[in-house]
């Protein structure tokens, strides 16, 4: 199977209109640069994002980062492939946010013919303070 490159026929507009009915935009991640190895979205913070103590849930962060890192892995999927699935994640969180927006930029590790690995960084938008740290690794379905 050929090396990945990006796809340069797929669009943010075209990732966000793939994703309408399904988690990413029901959590509101929203896809805002696509490049070579490199991806990024980010998420408003609403209400029903934090936990019951007002932070920002653990679960929301990792929506956004395995979204991002999924998204990453659709745009450089390499010839052939039809589809992916994540076969594995780990997220470290570092930090919290109550308000205003987060950001994950996912930059590609390994692009593999079989699998990618992506890590993410999330991160508030206004401080720039590391939210987490992700790292996931993509099965490529053929």
């Amino acid at each position: 199977m050929p090396e990945p490159k990006l796809r340069p026929d797929i669009t943010v507009d075209m990732m966000i209109e793939r994703a309408k009915g399904y988690l990413p935009d029901y959590m509101g991640v929203e896809p805002v640069e696509i490049s070579e190895g490199k991806l990024v979205s980010r998420l408003a913070i609403k209400p029903h994002h934090t936990a019951p103590n007002g932070f920002l849930h653990a679960a929301t962060v990792i929506a956004l980062a395995d979204t991002t890192c999924g998204y990453a892995t659709f745009v450089h999927l390499p010839d052939g492939a039809k589809n992916f699935t994540t076969i594995e994640l780990k997220s470290n969180h570092l930090g919290t946010a109550r308000e205003g927006a987060i950001r994950a930029t996912a930059t590609a590790q390994h692009l593999g013919g079989r699998t990618h690995v992506w890590d993410a960084r999330v991160e508030d938008e206004n401080t720039g303070k590391t939210i987490a740290l992700f790292r996931c690794t993509q099965m490529i379905l053929t």
